[in-house]
């Protein structure tokens, strides 16, 4: 075989794509299936009936988009959302124009699946293209089937399938080149198939289906040429250190005319037509894997035709999971274990002679299909299936072309080079043609083998490979050495290991940037203190360190007394970690960059002047599961005494590090001072030496390890702590260049300074001067100054595979594996661990290992479990018990399957073949006991890691649920919202599920007796209090329910939604069911005496709290009711639901049925007397709690009612006879006339009343203040002021008199003005009023705060803050002027900033907010917990600041999306404080980029990639990036140039007749911190004028080169849009949307006015007819969107078209035909219609998301908001004719149409 050459080193970018070398192991095993090709019949359902979509008609038509169910795994990246084109293709982003595309070779810009891409053209109904997105299961079982008959060892189950079929679809031709169109079609289909980690695709051509086989360009200037079609795969674009993008990867199937037409004739799934490649993976996945099972056409082929070793079809080398590539030609069931797919057939191995004439049939269609000529090898094509004549064989090859294969150890250094005792058979390597993303290292297969070879180790002469480097060490071999957050690299000697971005360390340990590290360990060893050794026994210690400045907290515990003083000045035990994790100044890296979690520090003090030495050997031996480091620490030697109570303080000082290959070190000295109350102050030293050793990685020559740095400890505080028996040290590290002060004038940074505010959790970003930026750390988010933990593992971002479980960590995760698995060569995926190889089983017995657990059998002849293994003298085998038969069926599933099922259960028998009384799940843990027939006794199962149940207690028979538990589980104790029923009766039942004798209602109290079926047995029931029934007593003969069992059974009790109802009257009944004669109410405390049929005996009901009657006395003779008694028994006391009505009033009689005197009502305690007919007695009322008045004294003669006693008493009820709670009763005297002062009793406030109770101007009074003295004479009166007014027409009451609650009444003072301070008594706020009772703004109080001081002076007027509009649109009242409870009204401060915590008042929840008003994750508290200090970290004090430009750019598009941007549309991401987030991104899609400061895009970051772009904020410094100065370059030489709005640039596009000229497009003007929105120009001046959105002005300037912008309007703008100039009249016309006018002026903004301010709600666009006078301009009002017109002066308005439109965002004149033309991104339509509303028409169906619109030329010009650039659509074709898409990408607002002179028609 021969192979393409590699460079000698690792291989450059430059290195031609598809030059690889791989290992590969060749399958043999195979034969030549002649089958017949796919038929049209055999596709996948298509069609209209299958529920697919169709494609529109047309030569370049895409689908829209076709959003997934779940998203699939293209590659490596995830994508949600497909588009179907018409040329043959399936993208998962949104096509450009095909001129882009079509006649390019792979790869393609964008995420591509090409079954057929060509020039293809359906118009005119040549063909249809249908497709869908479905979950039908037999679609989904066929992709599953021929995924595994393609990929044997997929663990594939589809949950989605995409089905795209191309029907009949001819290719496009010019008309000029036949006389017709031609009819040759071609027929095909692609089919997608996913789940959540793999995806699958296949073609499927049918015989007859392909007829051309590509397709001419359309620019091809009449030379004859045609271009094959592509198949094939392309990723698309894929970014590369963070700002640079390159090609992705791709792959192609074909290569030229004769491959595309043996897409029918061959396939590589044994079926022709049929293709099928693995896709996409969710954790690894560097290019398509084809399936590779021949199959050929059933036609005799030419003979002698021979296959050719050259090939374009990439294939990869598939051997994945067994690093040992050990074959053994013996064990063939092993051999299917191994996914020997192999690659491209024509790359087989030749067989022992090494002839190369034959080989295997092809499974590319770049091989002809014939087979080669071989005499013994002869196939012959006269029946359907050809087996190859002889079998397959493995060979050994001669010794010169042998190789050994690579063995692992069990720990290899990087770069050691094994030696293995014993040569291998060798297996040739493939050469395959690979196109990889160009980078600087060679690319990883799908299993991470890749071998390079240096040319010097390849014998080109003998065409053999000799591989003869020793072995070296690969990452396809040792990459679980790498940490799973680091990439692996392969090197001309070896591999090293790389963070991946986000992360730092060496590789091998990586950790997340900006997180917060932990460090663990041990602390043991002996120290003398003076001369007292002190053993140190394994006592803890903790570091914690804050990465982002510097600081590092380090505590040992339980020291002892004596060592702990003395070991205060050992700050060095600290240092380590300070050192580790220093604060990184410019061009520095803290040691765990180099080092890792994997070193040793030795390290030597000597004390000076004592001479005592300690040794410090500290030990990092890695990262533990919660990705702490552990750091084992052993003290040895002596170290000087210091006194109890001593303190030690120790100055910063400066340490210079020597860094070598594999150590690093350092020497100085310290000097430190003790205080201590016995010596004073002294002064001390110590020398301190010492090494850090650690393992490099040498392989890399690129990298850079600095030769010295230097580390400044700043602060350093040592002390030990008696009472805890803790020493503690606290040091602030920085690490720098040596001689760098980290305190210079350069260095004044707060993030190089350490004094920033940006969470513990979060990295510091310097910018320019002193201003940083806040990031959270990787695996964090929140605004950088608070930070939150991201769940890696809940949000499905973890890195793990198959058979582990995700652990989420801190700013991290890890992945752990299942029982019976291990982490596998990639440190991510788990594998199988071969419990065999621990020889587990019996020493008779087999052990078969399987996946997650293994098996032990016995050996033919002996019987047992596999743990024990026996056959008894002279005892024949027995047959097979049920538990070996039922162990051994789930064990053969191997044969079935080739392997066990993962994660079965196998179940264990004991030596006599029965089931063992405890079985255990080897996978999840569980365990639980079993009987004879191996059934789960129930209640024995226990999860992991709980001590199983003893086996041996006897099990209780297991019965079904009885009726009673039945009854009992079926009770409903919480209501369908949620909330727990009170008094829901629940039924008690025995240990053997029957009813309990006696039942008892837990709520009610009362106690019965039930049958077995637990029906109540009659006269058993007792009420609460009294002793329950003997229900052990044989039962009475059943009788019939008697009247009163019928009665007590009736009462409903419970509410038709199943909640008890209370208070309801139940009656009582003896045992014989008959009334007792007593009765009671329960609820009300009423008792009175029934006769036999229950009715009330009349004159014996009492009150509660009396005695009640005697009822066995005999009944006086009955008389009739009195008149008392009716009006009692008549009183309403149950609504007509069954309910009772609290307080309803019930008049009192006496034993003879007259009315009691004394009449008192129980609910309110008012009292009063009565006459004989029960009417009350006028001046007797008392309120609750007065002395009622003696109804025995005579009564004053009767007078007639007073109007204030009438007004009292129709008040007091509602028409039902209700009291009405919180209604005003008015306060007669005893005269019956109003009292002087009358007072609310719900309310609290009093007032003054005239003789008529008419308040007395200025007399009320708020509660808890003392009320007027109404005695003092009245001042003459007067009229009520506006305030009195507001104040009495207030509705404090309902239309039915019940008070509103919450209602807000002004207060007045005592000439009837606003009181300057008002507060509303339901919520509680104050706020100060203007003399008109306006409130003030910013003077606004919360409840419990103080409310302003409302006399000082007001401040100047400043316009309403967000936050106050916020507050004061709140809808806090019904449109029927009733208070709206539970709004939420947010609190502003006094600058009308938000406060920093809000309150919702009615559900008690409390937030934190940012300056925005938007909620702080994790903020939120419930009612009753104490709320978040939300000042903590301490914010920069808020500056009063006015709407940056990224808030008003934000604000803006969110308008004009109608409030609710869609999930793919863009909105600008802004900062806290304004500024623009340095990532930005389509809505919620992965399509993100990188902005600078002033949110243009930074070149090359654009990302499709699951992981946003890495971007920092840029703010470069002007030396370095100066800002492009704001004056005008007009493009050279044109005459005709199209000027458009690009957020803050003005870009120009000349026109070249009618297309768009994009070479010699360039940018007007750079208008930085600008929001440009509409635009227009001026021809007979040459000026370009336009509103700015975020400046809030209109300006203009000169078109002629260097001309400044000049300022025209800037007051009284909120959101200027669109603008129009009218060029004969010198005026321009705008509209302002949010305060919804027209405006005009003079062009230099003189004579403004405005023209409109009514009827107006969204005016978008405006434009001038300057030849007939007529202003027209779009309201797209959602509600009712229209165009109106009007004459420039602003008369003759009207309604030009109002039906049919949505969102008509442009506009635009045709002049040709007078006609007034809209485009809409709501309808997606272009019309036009006249000025008199007739000839409407439209002029194109679909346009994508439109904004502005100019016309020339034939020819409409539009801004397109989804392709983000100028589409042209010609009006006589109605077809789009151009594009222009920026170099920037981002919305283009206005647009104009700027001429060298002025045109006739247009201007």
């Amino acid at each position: 075989m021969g192979a393409a050459q590699s460079p000698p080193h690792p291989p450059s970018s430059t290195m031609e794509r598809g030059e690889m070398l791989a290992v590969c192991l060749l399958c043999w095993s195979c034969s030549v299936c002649v089958v017949a090709a796919i038929q049209r019949a055999d596709m996948f359902p298509y069609g209209t009936l299958s529920g697919d979509f169709i494609l529109a008609e047309g030569d370049d038509e895409t689908s829209r988009v076709l959003s997934l169910p779940r998203p699939l795994y293209f590659y490596d990246s995830l994508f949600s959302q497909l588009y179907v084109a018409t040329n043959g293709i399936i993208s998962a982003q949104d096509l450009p124009m095909e001129k882009q595309y079509v006649d390019d070779g792979f790869p393609t810009d964008f995420p591509a699946v090409a079954p057929f891409l060509a020039d293809i053209d359906t118009s005119g109904g040549r063909g249809q293209i249908y497709y869908r997105v479905t979950e039908t299961p037999s679609v989904l079982n066929r992709v599953a089937q021929e995924v595994h008959r393609g990929f044997p060892d997929a663990k594939f189950t589809p949950t989605h399938v995409v089905v795209a079929t191309w029907e009949n679809v001819a290719a496009y031709e010019e008309q000029t080149r036949t006389s017709g169109p031609s009819n040759k079609l071609n027929t095909f289909q692609a089919v997608i198939g996913y789940d959540e980690t793999d995806s699958y695709v296949l073609f499927l051509y049918p015989e007859g289906g392909l007829n051309f086989f590509g397709t001419r360009p359309k620019e091809s200037y009449n030379v004859e040429i045609e271009l094959p079609a592509r198949v094939g795969f392309s990723r698309g674009e894929v970014t590369y250190l963070i700002f640079s993008r390159t090609e992705g990867p791709h792959y192609s199937v074909t290569s030229d005319e004769q491959s595309v037409k043996n897409l029918y004739q061959v396939g590589n799934t044994g079926i022709p037509g049929v293709w099928l490649f693995h896709t996409g993976n969710r954790y690894s996945f560097s290019n398509i894997v084809p399936a590779s099972i021949g199959g050929l056409l059933a036609t005799p082929p030419p003979r002698g035709h021979g296959l050719s070793l050259e090939t374009t079809t990439p294939e990869y080398a598939e051997f994945e999971e067994y690093p040992d590539n050990t074959f053994d030609p013996d064990n063939q069931d092993e051999e299917d274990d191994y996914p020997l797919t192999g690659g491209d057939p024509e790359f087989q191995p030749a067989p022992a002679g090494g002839d190369h004439s034959e080989s295997f049939p092809p499974a590319s269609p770049d091989a002809p299909s014939s087979p080669p000529e071989d005499s013994g090898r002869q196939a012959t094509y006269g029946s359907v299936d050809v087996p190859l004549t002889s079998e397959p064989r493995y060979i050994s090859e001669p010794e010169e072309r042998q190789y050994a294969p690579p063995n692992p150890p069990e720990t290899a250094p990087e770069g050691g080079a094994q030696q293995t005792p014993e040569q291998q058979p060798q297996v040739p390597l493939e050469v395959v043609d690979v196109y990889p993303p160009h980078r600087n290292e060679p690319p990883l297969s799908p299993g991470g083998h890749v071998v390079s070879v240096d040319e010097d180790d390849v014998d080109f002469d003998t065409g053999v490979i000799q591989y003869t480097t020793e072995n070296k060490e690969t990452c396809a071999r040792f990459q679980q050495q790498c940490s799973q957050n680091a990439l692996c690299s392969d090197y001309a000697t070896g591999f090293c290991c790389h963070c991946r971005p986000g992360f730092y360390g060496n590789g091998r340990q990586c950790l997340p940037e900006g997180a917060p590290q932990r460090v663990s360990g041990k602390v043991s060893g002996t120290v003398t203190v003076g001369l007292t050794p002190v053993e140190l026994n394994n006592i803890d210690l903790h570091a914690y360190i804050v990465v982002g400045d510097g600081r590092a907290y380090t505590a040992i515990s339980e020291v002892p007394e004596p060592v702990g003083w003395a070991l205060m000045p050992l700050a060095p035990i600290g240092e380590l970690f300070g050192w580790l994790f220093a604060l990184e100044l410019p061009n520095s890296q803290a040691g765990f960059k180099i080092t890792g979690a994997e070193f040793t520090r030795h390290a030597e003090v000597i004390f000076y002047p004592g001479n005592q030495r300690l040794s410090i050997i500290q030990t990092g031996r890695g990262l533990d599961d919660h990705n702490h480091l552990t750091v084992d620490t052993v003290l040895s030697g002596s170290v000087p005494f210091l006194p109890p109570g001593a303190e030690v303080t120790m100055d910063p000082f400066k340490e210079t590090y020597q860094y070598y290959p594999s150590v690093a070190t350092s020497t100085s000295v310290r000097e430190f001072s003790v205080v201590s109350a016995e010596r004073g102050s002294e002064s001390f030293s110590f020398q301190l030496k010492q090494n850090i050793t650690y393992r490099d990685c040498r392989h890399d020559s690129r990298a850079v390890t600095p030769e010295t740095l230097q580390i400044t400890m700043e602060r350093v505080l040592v002390m030990y702590v008696k009472e805890e028996r803790i020493l503690r040290y606290a040091i602030t590290n920085k690490i720098s260049p040596v001689g760098v002060e980290p305190t210079g004038p350069e260095l004044v940074n707060p993030c190089y300074a350490g004094n920033h505010d940006c969470d513990t959790t979060a990295q510091c970003i310097p910018l320019e001067g002193q201003a940083f930026q806040c990031q959270c750390a990787t695996g964090y988010r929140g605004d950088g100054r608070n930070c939150y933990d991201i769940d890696e593992c809940a949000e499905g971002l973890s890195s793990c595979g198959a058979h582990t479980q995700c652990v989420n960590l801190p700013g991290s995760h890890r992945c752990q594996c299942q029982s019976g698995y291990e982490l596998g060569f990639d440190g991510r995926t788990c594998v199988d661990i071969d419990e065999c190889s621990s020889s587990p089983c019996h020493v008779s017995a087999r052990c078969i290992n399987g996946l997650g657990s293994f098996q032990c059998r016995c050996l033919p002849g002996l019987y047992g479990d596999g743990f024990s293994c026996s056959q008894q003298e002279g005892q024949t085998v027995r047959p097979k018990s049920q538990c070996e038969q039922h162990r051994d069926s789930l064990q053969s599933g191997v044969e079935h399957t080739g392997r066990p099922s993962l994660g079965a259960f196998i179940p264990q028998c004991d030596s006599d073949g029965r089931y063992r009384p405890l079985q255990c799940h080897g996978s999840t843990g569980h365990c639980w006991c079993v009987d004879s027939r191996g059934q789960e006794r129930a209640g024995t199962r226990t999860p992991p890691g709980t001590a199983p149940r003893d086996c041996d207690k006897p099990d209780e028979p297991e019965r079904p649920k009885t009726h009673c538990e039945h009854h009992r589980d079926s009770v409903q104790t919480t209501s369908p919202e949620g909330y727990p029923i009170v008094g829901a009766y629940v039924p008690q039942c025995d240990a053997n599920g029957q009813y309990i004798p006696l039942q008892c209602h837990s709520s009610s109290g009362h106690c019965w007796c039930v049958e077995s079926n637990g029906q109540e047995r009659p006269g058993t029931r007792t009420p609460p209090g009294t002793t329950p029934t003997d229900c052990d007593k044989p039962d009475e003969p059943e009788r019939p329910k008697t009247h009163c069992e019928h009665h007590r059974d009736s009462v409903q009790t419970t509410s038709p939604e199943g909640y008890p109802i209370a208070g309801a009257y139940v009656p009582q009944c003896d045992a014989n069911g008959q009334y007792r004669p007593l009765q009671c109410h329960g609820s009300s405390g009423h008792c009175w005496c029934v006769d036999s049929r229950g009715q009330e005996r009349a004159g014996t009901r009492t009150p509660p709290g009396t005695l009640p009657k005697d009822c066995d006395r005999p009944d006086e003779p009955e008389r009739p009711k009195t008149h008392c008694e009716h009006h009692r028994d008549s009183v309403q006391t149950t609504s007509p639901e069954g309910y009772p009505i609290v307080g309803a009033y019930v008049p009192q009689c006496d034993a003879d049925g007259q009315y009691t005197q004394l009449q008192c009502h129980g609910s309110s305690g008012y009292c009063w007397c009565v006459d004989s007919r029960g009417q009350e007695r006028a001046g007797t009322r008392t309120s609750p709690g007065a002395p009622p008045t003696d109804c025995d004294k005579p009564d004053e003669p009767e007078r007639p009612k007073t109007h204030c006693e009438q007004h009292r008493d129709s008040v007091q009820t509602s028409p039902e006879g209700f009291p009405i709670l919180g209604a005003f009763v008015p306060q007669c005297d005893s005269n019956g006339q109003y009292t002087a002062q009358q007072c609310h009793g719900s309310s609290g406030h009093c007032w003054c009343v005239d003789g008529r109770g008419q308040e007395r101007a200025g007399t009320r009074t708020s509660p808890g203040t003392p009320p007027v003295d109404c005695d003092r004479p009245d001042e003459p009166e007067r009229p009520k002021t506006h305030c009195e007014h507001h104040r009495d027409g207030v509705q404090t009451t309902s239309p039915e008199g019940y008070p509103i609650v919450g209602a807000y009444v002004p207060q007045c003072d005592a000439n009837g003005q606003y009181i300057p301070l008002q507060c509303h008594g339901s919520s509680g706020h104050c706020w100060c009023v203007d003399s008109r009772g306006q409130e003030r703004a910013g003077t606004r109080t919360p409840p419990g705060t103080q409310p302003k001081d409302c006399d000082r002076p007001d401040e100047p007027e400043r316009p309403k803050t967000h936050c106050e509009q916020h507050r004061d649109s709140v809808q806090t009242t019904s449109p029927e002027g009733f208070p709206i409870l539970g709004a939420f009204v947010p609190q502003c401060d006094a600058d009308g900033q938000y406060t920093p915590q809000q309150c919702q008042g009615s559900s008690g929840h409390c937030w934190c907010v940012d300056v925005r008003g938007q909620e702080r994750a994790g903020t939120r508290t419930s009612p009753g917990t104490p709320p978040v200090d939300c000042d903590r970290p301490v914010p920069v004090a808020p500056t009063q600041r006015s709407e940056s430009v990224c808030e008003r750019w934000r604000a803006s598009l969110i308008e004009h999306y109608g409030g609710k941007p869609e999930p793919q549309q863009y909105v600008p991401q802004c900062e806290p404080d304004g500024q623009f987030s340095p990532v930005q991104c389509y809505g919620e899609t992965t399509y993100c980029w990188c902005v600078d400061q002033d949110g243009r895009e930074v070149p090359g970051t654009r990302s499709h990639d699951v992981v946003k772009p890495a971007c920092l904020p840029s703010v470069a410094p002007p030396t370095v990036r100066p800002l492009p100065r704001p004056d005008v370059t007009p493009p050279p030489n044109t005459d005709i140039t199209l000027l458009y709005a690009q957020g803050q640039k003005i870009g120009a596009l000349p026109l070249n007749g009618t297309r768009l000229d994009a070479a010699r497009s360039k940018t007007l003007l750079t208008l930085h911190g600008s929001i440009v929105v509409g635009i227009a120009y001026d021809c007979k001046e040459n000026r370009v004028y336009w509103t700015d959105l975020s400046a809030r002005t209109i300006n203009r300037a000169s078109m002629a080169p260097g001309a400044e912008p000049e300022i025209l309007i800037n007051t009284n703008l909120v959101s200027p849009e669109g603008l129009a100039v009218d060029v004969n009249r010198r005026l321009m016309f705008w509209v302002d949307s949010n305060p919804d006018v027209i405006e005009t002026s003079n062009l230099d903004g003189s004579g403004r006015r405005t023209l409109f301010d009514s009827d107006l709600v969204n005016p978008r666009a405006i434009i001038v007819v300057s030849s007939t006078g007529t202003l027209y301009w779009t309201d797209w009002n959602r509600e009712a969107p229209k165009i109106e017109s009007s004459s420039v002066d602003g008369q003759n308005r009207r309604v030009v078209v109002s039906d049919g439109i949505g969102l008509p965002n442009a506009l635009t004149y045709d002049s040709s035909v007078g006609q007034v033309c809209w485009a809409d991104a709501g309808t997606k339509r272009l019309e036009c219609v006249s000025p008199d509303g007739s000839g409407r028409r439209v002029i194109h169906p679909s346009l994508n998301y439109p904004f502005s619109m100019v016309y020339y030329r034939n020819h409409f010009y539009y801004t397109d908001w989804r392709r983000d650039g100028v589409i042209a659509v010609s009006k006589d074709s109605s077809q789009f004719t151009d594009e222009y898409l920026p170099d920037q990408r981002s919305h283009l607002y206005g647009i104009a149409i700027a001429t060298s002179h002025c045109l006739s028609g247009i201007h």
